[in-house]
């Protein structure tokens, strides 16, 4: 329940359903209102009628039908008797008395009666007999008499709804639902968008831009992303350049460098410098590779991962070191081949460097396919396993400068994971030693 909240789509269509049913709500509230009213108008318009029609026929009715035609009222919803002379008008004309008074255009002489009845008694309607307060009124007709009505005043429409309703109202939620749910696809689809292309870009700087189109708020939000990709782009693109310019621009130097120490007497001072030069030299070459993996100009290409990684092992055995390779995955993935090979070379030169072995093994698992590079040198303490990610970092033990190397193979290692949409991760074994794991999405 509370991730439906926390979705902006959920949010939106929540809101327009609470709004539209509020809104429909207050308009059904002031149309029913407005109906109620027009029902009570025309009810009293109706009793007031029949009232005065009965009074006007009466006027017509023979003296000795009077009586009959009397006793008939029962039969709409009255009774009528000839007023009695302690029958007196009350002091205030009723509403009812009014409106009799003026629909029979002062022809006739209507009062409230003084003695009110606390029950109507049984009267004939539609729909079976009504028994509730009643109202007394009374008519001076034209030949003096005086004419005692007592009439059931118009009762009020039930406010109850009709059984149909319950089938509109689902069908108008359904409705609403339907079209906040249009809404909500329609503000949301570019957004999503957007985050796609954010999270596309932290893989891959060379994605396509996102198209332009849609509001106008929608493009400029396009157009800004994509200018900011251009910046990010250059950026990256400029440090590469630079790295990569000073790297190669330092080898000649130290060639030059190195021919001239050759020629130095001391051989004991000679060896020295030939070693501190060829350690520059390292880092410089290292420097250049790492620049290369922050470049990710090389296109992907769809390969044999087996093959790859057979290739890889078979010439580091060439070269002499210690590497024994095990497991197949039978898996065909796109990569960049010589970013992957780079990536694998720094693992087991690095295993064989501080373990002595290398141990070259790949498992698939889903979607995910492992290479793990097991040595069995002496581990890296639990707090340092991140730490060694960084450019330059060395740790002061096992793997300390004497060791040789710059610090820079784990950092081109990841950075290549990471083109890969994939990550590298250290750990130590249980029995001893350190496992790399290069996971990419196959």
């Amino acid at each position: 329940m509370k991730a439906l909240f926390q979705s902006m789509t959920s949010r939106i269509v929540l809101i327009l359903i609470g709004g539209v049913l509020a809104a429909a709500l207050l308009t059904l509230g002031l149309a029913l209102g407005e109906r109620q009213q027009m029902i009570a108008q025309f009810r009293e318009y109706h009793a007031v009628e029949r009232v005065a029609q009965f009074v006007l026929s009466l006027e017509t009715v023979p003296p000795d039908l009077r009586t009959r035609y009397l006793a008939a009222a029962a039969g709409i919803g009255m009774r009528a008797e000839l007023a009695p002379g302690t029958d007196t008008p009350a002091g205030q004309q009723s509403e009812l008395a009014a409106m009799l008074e003026k629909r029979l255009a002062g022809v006739h002489t209507v009062t409230s009666s003084a003695i009110q009845p606390t029950n109507c008694g049984p009267t004939r309607r539609k729909g079976g007999e009504h028994r509730g307060r009643c109202e007394a009124l009374l008519v001076k007709l034209e030949s003096g008499e005086q004419l005692r009505l007592t009439v059931i005043p118009p009762r009020p429409p039930p406010l109850a709804p009709r059984g149909d309703w319950m089938m509109y109202g689902v069908l108008f939620l359904i409705s609403v639902g339907v079209l906040a749910a249009i809404i909500a696809r329609m503000t949301m689809q570019p957004l999503k968008r957007l985050a796609k292309a954010a999270t596309e870009l932290g893989d891959d700087i060379e994605r396509p831009p996102l198209p332009e189109r849609g509001a106008t708020e929608i493009r400029q939000a396009a157009a800004a992303f994509n200018a900011m990709q251009s910046r990010i782009r250059q950026h990256i693109q400029q440090r590469a350049h630079i790295l990569a310019a000073i790297t190669h621009d330092l080898q000649t130097p130290l060639t030059r460098l190195r021919l001239r120490l050759e020629k130095v007497d001391d051989p004991q001072l000679r060896d020295k410098l030939i070693g501190d030069l060829l350690a520059m030299q390292g880092m410089v070459r290292e420097g250049l590779d790492l620049a290369r993996s922050m470049d990710s100009a090389e296109k992907m290409q769809l390969l044999d991962l087996d093959s790859m990684i057979d290739s890889v092992c078979t010439d580091a055995i060439d070269a002499g070191q210690p590497v024994t390779v095990k497991g197949t995955t039978g898996v065909f993935l796109h990569a960049r081949p010589i970013a992957l090979r780079r990536c694998l070379t720094n693992l087991i030169d690095n295993a064989v460097k501080y373990g002595g072995h290398a141990e070259v093994g790949a498992t698939r698992a889903g979607s995910l396919v492992t290479i793990s590079v097991r040595d069995d040198g002496p581990g890296i303490p639990e707090t340092e396993l991140e730490n060694v990610f960084s450019p330059f970092y060395r740790l002061e033990q096992s793997r300390s400068r004497e060791t040789g190397g710059t610090g820079l193979g784990l950092t081109i290692a990841r950075n290549i994971a990471q083109q890969h949409k994939g990550n590298l991760i250290l750990a130590n074994l249980p029995e001893g030693g350190l496992e790399a794991n290069l996971r990419l999405p196959c």
